[in-house]
């Protein structure tokens, strides 16, 4: 059986392989024609030198299969369907060199990248994206839409078993995406935030059962409204676990309708991170300028400023948020609402929380589900955040589990959680895959 070799390769047009056959054992064969509805694996290096070049020969519905080594390039998925995924997450890693912005860069719908290792990119490790901007990579923009072109949604994308560290921006980053899962994944030394959502409405998008560490922010979601599930994560040593909020870098203001459920925040006051721009510290969850969000059932220990701090952002006011069914502990204060006088938040409300302190004091009584019409506002000593490190020195990720089968098939819209049945964690979440290094 002859595969695709580098002379090959060399020699005919992508465009030209683009009809290739199917050998006995589903990988890509050169010559002949492929029978209707035949997906094939292309092997990288095997049958592509690069991955780059064995995107570029995928159709939809191939597998794209990376040996381990280590690949200095810059990967862009455009063909529908395609799955990109390592044989070793570890040791497949595609290593920016601090010359590329962006590790992979997924455009197309239906796309899977799973099972390795993106980092050192100035942007982002893993970006997908509906926007020709944000893919475009604009210098100094950071991939933002600020002008009066309408939004582009990529439909339908999975990212799963993926390491992202040590990326300028954004480990994992979805803006202006919909109908995706984030999932089983690590971002660590994101000079951002390790898991980004921003740009969607609805979004429809799940981020589940990721680590989050020695991030500015663990998971940040910006102008994200509808049917976003954040739940089951790891958000711990970052120097701010979670944030929901508006902003108006991006479009579809404001943020609305988040659901944050099961996760566990803590000791997010780590100094060995990146310095977050606004300065941010020993926050485990914050919602700023965001509305109807529900935070449920989350475990939030050890923060040092607070445990959850509800605000305004600019002109938009934090309206109707629910948190219910939390457990504080060892804070510096569990709850606490701060409102400029013009962007006083309402209907904000506390039900069944387990809380030690709140600020003002009075939060509990004041604010409680059902919610009065207009929510209170408070202060409290708050600590000086520490001086950060460069994103190229956070300590490097611990060897994380490895994708078990390689995903055939991405759905047009993810199943969405039921939140009732999702539990309130133990402080041993994910533990045994999420060794913090500190040094």
């Amino acid at each position: 059986m002859l595969r695709f070799g580098l002379a090959v390769i060399a020699a005919v047009p992508a465009l030209a392989l683009a009809g290739c056959g199917v050998g006995d054992d589903g990988s890509a064969e050169a010559g002949g024609s492929r029978p209707a509805g035949a997906n094939v694996t292309i092997r990288v290096p095997a049958d592509a030198p690069t991955i780059s070049a064995a995107v570029s020969l995928a159709q939809s519905g191939d597998l794209v299969l990376v040996a381990p080594g280590v690949y200095h390039e810059s990967v862009k998925v455009d063909t529908a369907r395609v799955t990109l995924r390592g044989e070793s997450r570890d040791a497949v890693v595609i290593d920016g060199q601090l010359r590329q912005p962006n590790g992979v860069v997924v455009t197309a719908p239906g796309v899977a990248v799973e099972n390795l290792t993106v980092k050192n990119n100035t942007h982002n490790g893993v970006l997908v994206t509906g926007s020709a901007r944000a893919a475009a990579g604009t210098p100094g923009s950071g991939g933002y839409d600020t002008g009066d072109e309408p939004v582009t949604f990529l439909k339908s994308f999975l990212v799963s078993h993926v390491t992202a560290t040590r990326n300028g921006l954004y480990g994992i980053y979805a803006f202006s995406a919909q109908d995706g899962v984030i999932e089983h994944s690590y971002a660590s030394g994101s000079a951002d935030s390790g898991i980004y959502v921003g740009q969607c409405k609805p979004c429809r998008i799940v981020v589940r059962d990721n680590i989050a560490e020695l991030n500015a922010v663990g998971y940040e979601g910006t102008n994200a409204s509808g049917d976003v599930y954040v739940v089951g994560n790891r958000l711990v040593g970052n120097r701010v676990g979670l944030t929901t909020s508006s902003d108006h870098q991006e479009k579809l203001l404001p943020q609305q309708g988040s659901v944050v459920a099961g996760n566990l925040v803590a000791a997010n006051q780590q100094a060995s991170t990146p310095e977050q721009a606004d300065g941010g510290w020993g926050i485990g969850i914050g919602i700023d300028g965001g509305s109807d969000n529900q935070v449920v059932r989350n475990r939030v220990e050890g923060n040092a400023d607070a445990g959850l701090v509800i605000t305004a952002t600019a002109d938009i006011p934090p309206n109707g948020n629910q948190v219910a069914g939390n457990a504080f502990a060892a804070n510096g204060v569990d709850v606490g609402w701060v409102f400029p006088t013009a962007t006083r938040g309402r209907g904000n409300c506390l039900r069944d929380n387990v809380l030690t302190t709140t600020a003002p004091d009075r939060l509990v009584t004041t604010a409680a589900c059902p919610a009065a019409d207009q929510s209170p506002s408070g202060t409290w000593a708050r600590p000086k955040p520490p001086r950060g490190i460069p994103f190229t020195d956070v300590a490097a990720p611990p060897v994380q589990p490895q994708s078990p089968t390689a995903t055939t098939e991405v759905p047009a819209v993810p199943t969405l959680p039921d939140v009732e049945k999702i539990p309130l964690p133990s402080t041993a979440l994910l533990a045994e895959a999420a060794l913090m290094r500190t040094a």
